[in-house]
């Protein structure tokens, strides 16, 4: 989740789609049965999670195949890091939801 600065200071957060999934592209995605494989990466998913997702909190984890995945946690911060880590190791469809 790449955060820049206006002229006055204060912070925009930006969606970047090499990295990111905006919650509504998700949503799109379900309606049509065309959703990723989500991926909740907390380390204690506590409270709530998104339905169908599997726990994978281990940074070792790798996805099986190709198949486009998206990983999500309480803010994004690792989900993002994550993606970044499995893109570098051609994993190219992989995605953290955005927000």
């Amino acid at each position: 989740m790449p955060i820049s600065q206006r002229s006055d200071g204060k912070p925009v957060v930006e969606l970047d789609p090499l990295i990111e999934l905006s919650p509504f592209t998700l949503f799109r995605r379900l309606r049509e049965h065309r959703a990723p494989v989500l991926i909740d990466v907390r380390d204690n998913p506590v409270g709530w999670t998104l339905e169908g997702s599997i726990h994978r909190p281990d940074a070792s984890w790798e996805p099986d195949s190709d198949e486009s995945i998206l990983l999500f946690d309480d803010d994004g911060t690792d989900a993002v890091e994550r993606v970044k880590d499995l893109q570098a190791k051609g994993f190219e469809t992989a995605r953290a939801l955005f927000g």
